[in-house]
């Protein structure tokens, strides 16, 4: 069951900003060419899964702002 929140629009416009610092993007970066080479270890496998989920979860939390914003992605 679905709950509603309300919050300012602010607030709103903030969340559909959030993205992963630029230290750990450029890090998934690197974890994604380095699996795509074959060369990952375990431990970069977990990180890799770790950064790829938090990635994932910020882009559908970005995705459900811009929705309530009545905005399109960039």
């Amino acid at each position: 069951m679905g709950a509603t929140v309300s919050a300012p629009v602010e607030w709103i416009e903030f969340v559909s900003d959030l993205r992963l610092p630029p230290r750990a993007n450029e890090r998934l970066q690197q974890l994604m060419d380095r699996n795509t080479e074959g060369l990952l270890t375990e431990s970069e496998r977990a990180e890799l899964e770790t950064l790829a989920e938090l990635s994932e979860q910020l882009s559908l939390v970005r995705a459900q702002a811009l929705h309530l914003l009545g905005r399109k992605p960039q």
